[in-house]
């Protein structure tokens, strides 16, 4: 039985004696209890080890933690559990199969097998650095070892040490305080704006991450005494990418990776510590959240400006308009932003036209009374969410040379000309997207991926096979009786919901149709006028754009991802104005009878026959025909 640190502390003496413990002995079990031992303060953790004369063949180490305030016939139970075991783990304990290194710390987190899940998972983020890669460690001033450096505040070019206790939970650095230490502190040990400073002392059991604050101006000048640690930024270190690192170290499983079972924090650990590095889709959501950071501060002084100005005007009455006039913009902007939050609205207003305008219609038929027409609104709704995603599913695995097995089916249907494709070929195609391999391959910023998500987990599965069986009972006259299609109604429109709440990354991907484009050989730009149809209304302003590409094809449909990458979807996708109604609409080939091409609206059903050798041509192109 030793402290824990014997097996924790990489320090050059703890490693040598586990160094030369495993060359004559096989380590069998390790067993860590906290504040167990009577007349030890609560925070001291003991190691007990056993071992056996080495042999020729190696068993395997069992690893126990004995956790503090449970039942103690559970413990003992789960420990006789990992007695029997040779692998895996049990509540309290793991089996590790391969032998550590015993020059590294043995805290018992750092081989705990879900440590190391969470830890491999962190390349999910786009990339692993270390923090080593990313930050240098600035001198500390021991108040031991460098007493003759410690002076007073009256003492000319004496600098304050900043110790652990003055880093604040809240990123922030205390002022001096009377017991403050003062030192004469040499070139190196100065600290810098920018600087981040972590306590290097932790209670046991902490359940919290890193304490750290970033060194300001205002903190100057300053030097760190040994209870702290100090990053400094490498030069060519971009401000984003030392935000994200400060983020990661503030989380309990930055100090769980760092290895801080006991009360210090290593700086060897903390160096070799795994730091997540945000790929470019990443790094620009961050970009865009901060800009939303940032105009909410801009709100919250103008509101304080505001609310703060009430008594200072000459009159009364001028201080009451200036509330009134001024509040309403404040209000209008919060309540404008609040309405997001109603799935209905952001439904209606940031949505792709042919799905928006569906939502309208359903919600107007939903109040208007008709209970048949409103839960047809319901399930076409349904159909026409899910063939849109189909149709940007099938636009999108073409341009990645990917084919969809689905694509048979519908290609039999329109080649026999007698039924266009329905609800259960977007449905195959989007299970396809969801279970391919060759799909799962693609960046994670692709949008297919966001596509593939569409269905994940039962409730949206069960959600699309319910309105999917719905839908078949209108198609074959097994129609709801009046008396149940209040709670039918209900209960498809609840199913609707969870579907298009699922599909909210459309939002972030707008349908735009070129009305023209030109090309600029020495500028090698494209000049793009568009118009983004987001929203439940065709008639939508133009807005101008430079891509360097010539490849964009004026009157087309184009899908921008959140990467400002546009892709093409003719002629999965086709807009025009509808010669039945004269109003702008989309479009997907529903049947091929003959030598004509027969479109189908996605917002009303309108049917526009295309005798365009193009369109055919384009259709056998794509694998449809």
């Amino acid at each position: 039985m030793t402290p824990m640190e014997l097996w924790s502390s990489v320090a050059p003496w703890a490693a040598e004696l586990r160094r030369d413990l495993s060359e004559r002995w096989d380590t069998l079990l390790l067993l860590y209890s906290t504040g167990l031992i009577g007349g030890f303060h609560t925070s001291f953790t003991a190691a007990t080890a056993f071992f056996r004369v080495k042999a020729a063949h190696r068993p395997p180490l069992k690893v126990f933690q004995v956790p503090r305030r449970e039942d103690e016939s559970a413990v003992v139970k789960d420990f006789e559990k990992l007695l029997a075991r040779e692998g895996g783990r049990t509540r309290y304990g793991y089996v590790i199969r391969e032998m550590p290194q015993w020059e590294e710390g043995f805290d018992f987190d750092r081989y705990d097998p879900v440590v190391l899940k969470q830890r491999a998972d962190l390349a999910g983020f786009g990339s692993v650095s270390t923090m080593g890669d990313l930050f240098d460690v600035v001198a500390r001033i021991h108040t031991a070892g460098h007493s003759k450096l410690i002076s007073t505040d009256a003492e000319p070019g004496a600098v304050r040490l900043v110790g652990g206790r003055d880093v604040q939970r809240d990123g922030t650095i205390a002022p001096p305080s009377d017991v403050a230490y003062w030192v004469r502190a040499q070139p190196e040990h100065l600290l810098a704006p920018g600087d981040l400073i972590l306590r290097e002392i932790y209670a046991p059991g902490d359940p919290h991450g890193f304490c750290l604050a970033e060194v300001t101006e205002q903190d100057l000048p300053a030097a760190a005494s040994h209870t702290t640690i100090v990053l400094r930024p490498k030069a060519d270190l971009e401000s984003q990418r030392i935000g994200f690192a400060m983020m990661w170290l503030r989380t309990p499983l930055a100090r769980t990776l760092a290895g801080t079972s006991g009360v210090h924090v290593s700086v060897k650990n903390l160096l070799t510590l795994p730091v997540p590095q945000p790929d470019e889709a990443l790094e620009k959501a961050f970009d865009e959240l901060d800009a939303v950071r940032l105009r909410l501060e801009e709100w919250q002084l103008e509101a304080d400006s505001l609310l703060g100005s009430v008594f200072m005007h000459q009159t009364p009455a001028q201080a009451r308009l200036e509330i009134i006039d001024k509040g309403r913009a404040l209000r209008l902007r919060v309540e404008a932003a609040s309405l997001l939050d109603d799935l209905g609205h952001t439904i209606r207003t940031r949505f792709p036209y042919p799905i928006a305008s569906r939502w309208r219609e359903t919600e107007a038929q939903l109040s208007a009374g008709d209970p048949r027409a409103a839960y047809s609104a319901v399930l076409d709704t349904a159909e026409i969410l899910l063939c849109y995603v189909a149709q940007v599913a099938l636009a999108l695995g073409r341009e990645e040379d990917l084919n969809f097995g689905a694509v048979v089916a519908i290609k039999g249907k329109l080649t026999s000309g007698r039924s266009g494709p329905g609800f259960g070929d977007w449905v195959a195609v989007l299970d396809e997207s969801a279970t391919s391999r060759r799909l799962r391959n693609l960046p994670t910023e692709h949008p297919l991926q966001d596509i593939r998500a569409l269905f994940a987990g039962s409730e949206a599965t069960n959600a699309r096979q319910r309105l999917y069986g719905r839908r078949n009972d209108e198609a074959h006259l097994r129609r709801i009786d009046s008396i149940d299609l209040p709670g039918a109604i209900q209960a498809a429109f609840a199913d609707l919901t969870i579907l298009t709440d699922r599909a909210r990354f459309l939002a972030d991907l707008p349908l735009l149709h070129l009305t023209d484009v030109r090309w600029d050989t020495l500028e090698r730009t494209a000049l793009v006028h568009f118009r983004e149809l987001m929203g439940d209304h065709p008639v939508v302003p133009t807005k101008t754009m430079a891509v360097p590409r010539n490849d964009l094809e004026k009157g087309s449909l184009y899908m921008r991802d959140s990467g400002h990458q546009l892709h093409l979807l003719r002629p999965f996708l086709v807009g025009q104005v509808c010669p039945v109604c004269r109003t702008w609409s989309t479009f997907h080939v529903d049947r091929v009878p003959g030598e004509a091409v027969l479109l189908k609206s996605l917002e009303h059903g309108h049917i526009f026959r295309d005798h365009s050798p193009a369109m055919s041509a384009a259709l056998s192109g794509v694998g449809l025909l």
